[in-house]
């Protein structure tokens, strides 16, 4: 049933969503749809938002075998690799403009890791090598320019120098490090050496698993840290709920792929405790709530975290075998289906819906962060577990 319902949703709704978008005059996709669900052809193009394209069309077609998947995942590759690329100092750009030119020429970690995984991603659907050889170079230049002895750095200049991490802090706060990069470098890894066995990329992947289980896990709280400063000592007071529930399932898949019984023990141990808390704290009527700083729930209901909350609480069903899980994960999808799935024509999923289930009207439906990621990836793992 439930499979059922994600594939329609994935096929009859989502991919033609996305579809529309393609910019056939200057390449890559849209890069903005007002919550009015008025286009700008004109609208800066995010680097993430592509490499999120390019990863989903990859993996619709590796799940369904639709060949106009893999032709618009090529559109979204051509993109990338002809004006996201810095082929001077290595690594991929933040924003460019609609025509493909450079908008916004920083480099940050976080959109170096989103290309490595859709590169990847590409790669194992088109079997394309230079997609493979395009990986290994931002990986390269990931680990020569982007850490440090104790983590990953996040925002960097043109020329890899470092500047100030406005764009992944929050909260009022400036993080020199942080738990959503370092989650995401981890999934790029895992795609990455599941791809192509390169025993560098498996050597840094075990690097990002070692620090989430040293440093990022709060085992007193069994959740993790948000924001750090540059020696991962935590700065503020933050729970993010979303991280947490899509952070389990991403370990599990990475300790699957890594194939180590100790490392793989370990990671389960502290992804039950997470997931438990995740269940027991954050669910209000059916729905996931968003955070917490400083003692205060912040009760927005995000798009992505409904999305992420689904598939965690499958795979902790799966792992562990408690049916309450696959309760949650049904429950939670039955919100999606009822409430954050737009039911105007031309319209997609809400970004955001408030404590009444209302839509959040100075939210986009399409920017440089939302995106086909989260739901369309939901669709597909629940498709390819169920």
């Amino acid at each position: 049933m439930l499979a059922r319902e994600c594939i329609k949703e994935l096929t009859e709704h989502i991919i033609p969503f996305w579809n529309s978008l393609e910019d056939d005059d200057n390449g890559g996709f849209y890069g903005y749809v007002g919550n009015d669900l008025t286009l700008d052809k004109n609208a800066p193009k995010g680097v993430i938002l592509h490499s999120r394209i390019l990863w989903f069309y990859s993996n619709c077609y590796l799940v369904l075998k639709d060949q106009n998947c893999l032709k618009k995942a090529k559109h979204a590759y051509e993109f990338l690799s002809k004006y996201c690329v810095d082929k001077e100092n290595g690594g991929v750009y933040w924003m460019m403009n609609a025509d493909g030119t450079v908008n916004d020429s920083m480099k940050h970690t976080y959109c170096q890791a989103f290309f490595i995984y859709a590169m990847s991603s590409y790669y194992d659907a088109s079997k394309d090598k230079a997609a493979l050889e395009l990986a290994l170079d931002v990986f390269a230049t990931v680990e020569e320019k982007c850490r440090d002895d104790v983590a990953y750095l996040e925002a960097f200049s043109k020329d890899w120098n470092i500047i100030p991490n406005d764009a992944l802090s929050e909260n009022g706060l400036m993080a020199d490090k942080t738990m959503n990069t370092t989650l995401h470098v981890m999934e790029a890894y895992t795609e990455l050496y599941r791809v192509s066995s390169d025993k560098r990329v498996l050597k840094a992947l075990r690097f990002t698993l070692e620090i989430t289980l040293d440093k990022i896990y709060d085992k007193n709280g069994g959740k993790l840290f948000v924001f750090f400063d540059k020696n991962l000592n935590e700065i503020g007071d933050i729970y993010s709920y979303g991280h947490d529930i899509e952070a389990t399932w991403l370990i599990d898949r990475a300790c699957d792929v890594i194939g180590d019984e100790h490392l793989s023990k370990r990671c389960a141990e502290m992804n039950k405790v997470i997931v438990k808390n995740i269940a027991d704290r954050a669910l209000s009527n059916g729905r996931l709530n968003n955070e917490v700083e400083h003692g205060v729930v912040n009760t927005w209901h995000i798009w992505w975290v409904q999305a992420e909350g689904v598939v965690g609480f499958c795979n902790a069903y799966q792992r562990y075998g408690d049916a309450r899980y696959l309760e949650i994960s049904r429950t939670l999808w039955n919100y999606i289906k009822d409430k954050m799935i737009d039911k105007r024509p031309g319209g997609e999923w809400h970004s955001q819906l408030d404590d009444n289930d209302q839509p959040a009207d100075f939210k986009p439906v399409v920017d440089p962060w939302k995106c086909p990621y989260h739901n369309g990836r939901m669709c597909l793992e629940i498709i390819s577990r169920m």
